[in-house]
């Protein structure tokens, strides 16, 4: 099991998992739906299973790839710690697992697993013929806010896809960020990539965009929906992380790549996260 995982970085899951949270408590909290511990832990699993499916599935196609990459060469399957024949299997384990979960939550999410399957898996092909392979990165990890509230409520709504565009505009501007490294890689090898396609500075400068329509969209719930001053500190916070972000990395320097992905957007969705169900908590029970 410890082979398999390490296909999966778990580093990564704070990216999605947090406003997938966020989701499954805005349908507890602002619909007539309860709070039901067996849903949240059947959302919790989809998390996993889309997670690792998409990962691995990674991993698995571009295998070969990572292998002529200096940056990617010591990735499990081109070192040679799990095979190519593993790591599909591994991707299968997790499809099948992640429909049946959905199928005990309720009948749209199930109706609505293909789709979400075929979005985070189909990423992995785009790198080879787009260069808006970061926004379907993005609309694959957006799936989870407005999943979760799926899984509540049954029914889709404005605000969790408010957040769910928050979170596309969002990681497809940090994608492009980490796509920076392989700029002159990607070049030599044709595939496709925002920096490869119009150069480090405009691809930081659409980043840039990306990230104001990020920022926009965790502001524009609070026209929809009643919210305390606590959940205003996680969108400053939030946006001064995206901010930030871009203040560690320039055109003539992206030396600060790793730590302006990795880190500061981790923080980013956690600290949000938890400000938002602070606030919720507060206002549910102490009419805060």
């Amino acid at each position: 099991m410890k082979k398999y995982f390490s296909l999966v970085l778990f580093a990564h899951s704070v990216f999605a998992l947090p406003f997938a949270m966020i989701g499954f408590f805005l349908g507890v909290t602002t619909t007539e739906n309860p709070f039901n511990w067996l849903k949240l832990a059947l959302v919790l699993l989809c998390m996993v299973f889309a997670r690792n499916a998409a990962m691995a599935f990674n991993r698995y196609l571009d295998r070969n790839i990572d292998a002529k990459n200096p940056r990617t060469q010591m990735r499990d399957i081109p070192a040679g710690k799990v095979s190519a024949r593993e790591a599909l299997t591994f991707v299968i384990i997790n499809c099948v697992l992640f429909v049946i979960t959905t199928a005990f939550i309720n009948n749209l999410c199930l109706y609505l697993s293909p789709i979400a399957l075929f979005v985070v898996l189909f990423y992995s092909y785009t790198k080879r013929f787009t260069a808006l392979c970061h926004l379907v990165l993005g609309l694959g990890l957006s799936l989870a806010p407005i999943g979760a509230y799926i899984a509540v409520t049954g029914e889709f709504n404005l605000v969790p896809v408010l957040y769910s565009l928050a979170v596309l505009f969002w990681v497809s501007g940090f994608d492009i960020i980490y796509a920076l490294q392989d700029e002159d890689f990607d070049k030599g090898e044709k595939l496709h990539s925002i920096p490869a396609a119009l150069g480090i500075k405009n691809a930081l400068n659409l980043s840039v965009g990306l990230h104001i329509l990020s920022a926009t969209c965790v502001i524009l719930p609070a026209f929809f929906t009643t919210f305390s001053w606590v959940y205003y500190i996680g969108v400053a916070f939030f946006c001064f992380m995206l901010t930030y972000q871009h203040l560690l990395v320039k055109p003539n320097d992206i030396s600060k790549v790793n730590r302006a992905f990795a880190t500061t957007n981790g923080y980013a969705s956690v600290v949000f996260a938890v400000c938002f169900l602070l606030d919720a908590f507060l206002r549910t029970h102490y009419n805060f």
